[in-house]
């Protein structure tokens, strides 16, 4: 049990909208530059469990974009304190002047009926007020009768405001459309909230999809520019200083007189143990991590070292390797290219270097992709080939109960992750040496996750650290005993 000792006033909102693909990225962008340009300090989170939108985000804001998702994050604690942490700026990171939660899917859509889920439910835990973003193609007065449902539904969720997106433009000289006026009043006449912003429709607003959803960020410099437009329509359609006094006004949160309030954060190991080397592949082939993992394993000990596997020509020295996911298919032949690298990862993962691998990782640490008539060596450290497919292989929440040794998670033990892969092993000999039970989702299929093999622990789930305890801890433990026996070796 917590005492309060004290509020805090963290301005807030949240952009939702009634289902997906009606714009929440793309005003979402828009508001994080646009209040950039102006001064201010801006912390994005989304909620749910991806991490292409969260990259974009990261990009408009200038700050790594954390998870808030309920599936993970299992009380209104956790959420509150993972919310609390990001905002006001932890590991020496500047306090934000606001907090913008991009939601997923519909604002009451949720894994059950009750929408505990919900972005709805993530609002209301972190008393945020709402703006709904509206789809306005094909649509006049209907728009308030939409809206106006979305209040009565439940009524607690506090729906702030609208903004409207693909409007007919309107007139060369300045004046909003016909359809916009007839959105806007519908709107503010039966539901009585205003309408802050009225996006025209622009193909300058989108950026690229591809069948996990965006191109990440980090994948192609050339989409930058997309961020300026979503600024510049903002700046020219949306009432940002009504925007910003609806985020003032959320009310205070409170403050608890101890630390984290996250029962699976990883506290900062004290005492005299030197850090550990900890060497994460990102690059543009390799971009899915969630903030959340990195900072833990910095909590639980680990150094960083950020290597770039199109680019480095060698392994660093380092105790440990974390690789995430991302489209390493896309990337294959320039993977392939550098021998050097790929060879130097597989002799020491052979000599005991431990290695964690999620969904990409995997495939990377595989003898070779095939895709199509496409075929591209990889590291060879799995003794198994990765087959592209054209369906998805596992799509959604997953959680898995860890039934068998592995380097890094304990026996018995819950892990709460998400996959989506168009990928399949194959050409492995024997049985899998698989170490999760999947509850929930399928993995490498059969209800099996987790390739146990040598010091390796690889699996089609990406886990997130609040559902999943012990792992960074365990992952540091391990790479320090392997770092003692290098040293007792030499």
């Amino acid at each position: 049990m917590s005492l309060s000792i004290g509020t805090l006033s963290l301005p807030r909102l949240v952009i939702a909208a009634p289902q997906g693909r009606t714009g929440k990225t793309t005003v979402s962008l828009g508001l994080c530059a646009a209040m950039g340009a102006r001064g201010l300090v801006v912390q994005t989170f989304k909620k749910g469990p991806d991490y292409i939108d969260p990259s974009w985000l990261s990009e408009a804001s200038q700050r790594a974009c954390h998870t808030l998702d309920p599936f993970f994050l299992l009380s209104e604690d956790e959420m509150q304190y993972a919310f609390v942490r990001g905002a006001r700026g932890a590991r020496h990171i500047s306090p934000a002047d606001i907090s913008l939660i991009e939601g997923n899917h519909g604002l009451y859509d949720s894994l059950d009926e009750e929408g505990t889920s919900s972005t709805a439910a993530v609002a209301r835990c972190l008393q945020a007020p709402v703006i709904l973003v509206i789809n306005a193609a094909r649509m006049s007065r209907s728009a308030a009768a939409l809206v106006w449902g979305y209040q009565a539904f439940e009524p607690d969720t506090h729906i702030a405001a609208v903004i409207l997106n693909n409007v007919a433009p309107g007139t060369p000289f300045g004046a909003p459309s016909r359809h916009q006026l007839r959105l806007r009043n519908a709107i503010e006449r039966h539901c009585h909230i205003p309408v802050v912003g009225a996006l025209p429709r622009s193909d300058a607003l989108t950026i690229p999809d591809r069948h996990l959803g965006l191109v990440p960020r980090a994948e192609d410099e050339t989409l930058i520019p997309a961020i300026g437009a979503c600024r510049d329509a903002v700046e020219q359609h949306v009432n940002l200083d009504a925007v910003l006094a609806i985020a003032r006004a959320a009310p205070p949160l409170p403050i608890d007189d101890y630390g984290p309030r996250v029962a699976n954060s990883h506290p900062p190991i004290r005492g005299l143990q030197p850090r550990i080397a900890i060497g994460v592949i990102r690059d543009r082939a390799f971009t899915f991590y969630y903030p959340e993992n990195l900072e833990a394993l910095s909590d639980a000990g680990a150094e960083l070292v950020f290597i770039d596997a199109l680019r480095d020509i060698h392994l660093p020295n380092v105790d440990a390797l974390y690789i995430g996911g991302g489209f390493p298919e896309v990337f294959m032949e320039q993977l392939s290219a550098n021998r050097s690298l790929r060879l130097d990862i597989r002799a020491a993962a052979e000599a005991g270097l431990p290695v964690y691998a999620e969904c990409g990782g995997l495939m990377y640490l595989a003898r070779r992709i095939v895709w199509g008539d496409r075929s591209a060596e990889m590291v060879g450290a799995l003794p198994c080939d990765v087959e592209m497919t054209d369906q998805p292989q596992g799509h959604g929440y997953v959680i898995a109960q860890i039934v068998d040794d592995n380097p890094f998670l304990p026996v018995g033990g819950l892990i709460r992750g998400h996959e989506f892969h168009h990928s399949q092993i194959v050409n492995w000999p024997g049985d899998l040496p698989a170490v999760y039970r999947l509850v929930r989702g399928n993995g490498l299929g059969g209800g099996r996750d987790g390739l146990a093999y040598r010091n390796i622990l690889a699996s089609y789930t990406h886990l997130h650290a609040a559902g999943s305890p012990g792992w960074a801890e365990g992952l540091v433990s391990r790479a320090r005993v392997h770092a003692r026996e290098v040293m007792y070796a030499a």
